[in-house]
């Protein structure tokens, strides 16, 4: 039985930070995605011990991989990480502090190559010996940056690995414990940011669509709290008229990109994608489309006074013969209805305090 191995810590830094200064149930959530998109970026088979709050206790007994191999593990961690909160903080619908905050949060790990073994607490599988305790320390050093790679001499065996990527930059630290000097080394992870590319959020394509109806209502509230009703797939069972249940198929927090099931009272199932979001302190607009991109409805919200909000409801089909053949004006109006209906429907949902 191996008794030693590597072990690999990914450690979201400005955690704390996060989770006291922000709203606790969305920081929770941010955090819950970031960590398990961390090990669903696992590609040199590592396991994981357990996961410790903002970190993940990656494990593997045997020789270690080689050193570059483990650098192209901890990019492809590095940039899978920022790739989702820059494309979250392009697309998210709320503005709290911890979703507007979460492009804030960085991401160092901590490798060391030692000896430990596991053993098993009824369903819990944990890791135990003086390398593990070693791996910990680590994570509180003297070092400046909150985003890099840190190599232990165990690990290195003093060699740096300067000869795969020439943008490294390293320097030699030494971690003062109890149970002795901990030689490292490390080198700056934030560059890799540069190579992310921008993704913006295309602009709505209503080219093809005809607007079949319009409705629109004031209400005597803020327009976030309009805009989180009205936004939510949760709530869209309970003021939409004709639809039975929702079922969020994808991400913990609203945002372009996500996708829901929509059983209607008729037993028909549709299937909804939120495709655009533009906000202001004074007015948000976004939209949604079926899986066939026929059926587009377009939602804007403007601030009339502190506690007075205006949402308007658009409906576009796409312009066709078949379309306008099988929604003639007795449709439109029939849909022109519905909406209003749903409009209506919104009020006591608005009243809940959980909004």
């Amino acid at each position: 039985m191996d008794t030693r191995g590597l072990l690999f810590i990914p450690d979201i830094s400005g955690f704390t930070r996060f989770v006291t200064e922000s709203e606790i149930n969305h920081s929770r959530l941010i955090i819950q995605e970031l960590l398990e998109l961390i090990i669903n970026a696992n590609q040199i088979a590592l396991e994981v011990s357990e996961i410790e709050g903002d970190a993940i206790l990656f494990y593997k007994f045997g020789e270690p991989p080689s050193l570059e191999e483990i650098y192209k593990q901890v990019e492809k961690m590095f940039c899978e990480f920022h790739r989702s909160l820059l494309a979250y903080d392009q697309r998210k619908y709320c503005q709290c502090k911890a979703c507007a905050s979460a492009a804030a949060l960085s991401l160092k790990v901590i490798t060391h190559y030692g000896e430990f073994t596991g053993y098993n607490v009824k369903n819990f599988s944990k890791l135990i010996g003086k390398d593990v305790i070693v791996a910990h320390q680590l994570l509180k050093n003297d070092i400046e940056q909150h985003e890099y790679w840190l190599v232990t001499r165990d690990l290195s065996h003093d060699k740096l690995p300067i000869d795969f990527t020439a943008s490294m930059k390293w320097d030699d630290s030494i971690k003062k414990t109890e149970l002795g000097e901990i030689h490292f080394q490390y080198t700056p992870l934030s560059h890799l940011k540069d190579n992310l590319a921008d993704d913006p959020i295309p602009a709505v394509d209503l080219s093809g669509k005809t607007k079949i109806c319009s409705a629109s209502k004031v209400y005597d509230t803020d327009i976030i709290t309009l805009f989180h009703a009205a936004g939510t797939f949760a709530y869209r069972h309970r003021w939409w008229e004709g639809v039975k249940t929702v079922e969020e198929l994808n991400h913990f927090l609203p945002r372009v990109g996500m996708k829901s099931k929509w059983t209607l009272e008729s037993g028909e199932i549709i299937f909804i994608l939120s495709n655009y979001y533009s906000y202001s302190d004074t007015r948000i607009e976004f939209s949604e489309t079926d899986e066939t991109g026929n059926l587009l409805t377009y939602f804007t919200l403007i601030k009339k006074e502190a506690h007075k909000t205006e949402l308007t409801i658009d409906i576009y089909k796409s312009a066709n013969r078949i379309t306008r053949f099988l929604n003639g004006l007795s449709g439109h109006n029939k849909t022109a209805l519905k909406i209003q209906k749903s409009l209506e429907n919104l009020i006591p949902l608005l009243k809940e305090n959980n909004l």
